[in-house]
């Protein structure tokens, strides 16, 4: 394995246009008619099954483990319930249907571009780097197949590269000393995380939880009495990244400098594209 030195920051500027396209697909309606195709209907059962299928038929128990900041209550209405009506396969198959669809509707003829296939070979070639081990999410999805389609390979190789840094991610909020709900409300506190109103309604906590981690967090010193973080909040959310960064580096380190700043520039102009298309809906982000 050939290993550079990158320049700073490179392995999350690049990850970070990968994964919103890779996640595009979750917000897509496509993604909920081809669920809904195969019997699963409501959104919140939709999300936890297509995005844990890989792991088989678990339960809430280990979704709330590898999900990290959904409440175990509202998991718990439909897992494992939702495996009596779809079957893992079955949804990994409806999800794949869905990001088909969304690409080629969000990215037009891009989908069958050379730039399309020169990416999925790049990311591909990074996540060979990846690892298994202490990654449960990461390493349940390298055990599917790469799908032929390059459009399809792209969007396989970044769902790798998000869950393999989404995996070193708890890591890193573990030792921050941030539980679930504290890891989204600092992180929404910098003004790029997802907005208040959005957490509330798909994560399953109200707002008497939120206000109660705000209060833990201003009892730390790391939130001021306006909702903004202080500067050892910023402090600390920093070291959060740059601890990520640390673990999740093998991938792009692999791949070398000059390929990975080629990848962001091809993943950023695909997202790019995909947000001018209506990817994502508005105000999703921001501390309001």
């Amino acid at each position: 394995m050939t290993m550079t030195t990158l320049p700073p920051r490179a392995v999350r500027r690049c990850h970070h246009p990968v994964n919103l396209l890779h996640s595009s697909v979750y917000f897509s309606p496509e993604f909920g008619e081809e669920l809904a195709g195969a019997g699963v209907a409501d959104p919140h059962a939709a999300y936890f099954a297509g995005r844990a299928a890989a792991m088989g038929a678990v339960g809430a128990g280990v979704v709330a483990a590898t999900f990290y900041n959904f409440n175990h209550a509202l998991i718990a209405r439909h897992l494992p319930a939702v495996w009596d009506t779809a079957s893992p396969a079955d949804v990994l198959a409806a999800r794949l249907r869905a990001a088909d669809r969304t690409l080629r509707r969000l990215l037009g003829d891009a989908v069958d571009s050379a730039d399309m296939a020169e990416a999925a070979e790049l990311a591909l070639h990074a996540t060979e780097a990846c690892t298994r081990h202490a990654r449960p999410l990461y390493a349940a999805h390298a055990d599917l197949p790469v799908p032929d389609a390059p459009h399809l390979a792209y969007w396989h190789a970044a769902t790798l590269l998000r869950e393999h840094r989404g995996d070193a991610h708890l890591v890193a909020l573990l030792n921050a000393g941030l539980d679930p709900l504290e890891a989204v409300v600092s992180h929404t506190a910098t003004g790029t995380g997802i907005a208040p109103r959005w957490v509330l309604a798909s994560r399953g906590w109200q707002q008497s939880d939120w206000d109660a981690a705000v209060e833990r967090l201003r009892g730390r010193g790391l939130m001021d009495a306006e909702g903004g973080l202080t500067e050892a909040g910023t402090a600390l959310r920093e070291e959060v990244e740059d601890h990520t960064d640390r673990l999740d580096t093998a991938p792009y380190a692999h791949l070398g400098a000059a390929r990975v700043e080629r990848l962001t520039g091809l993943a950023k102009g695909f997202l790019a594209a995909a947000a001018a298309a209506g990817a994502f809906p508005p105000h999703l982000t921001g501390r309001s």
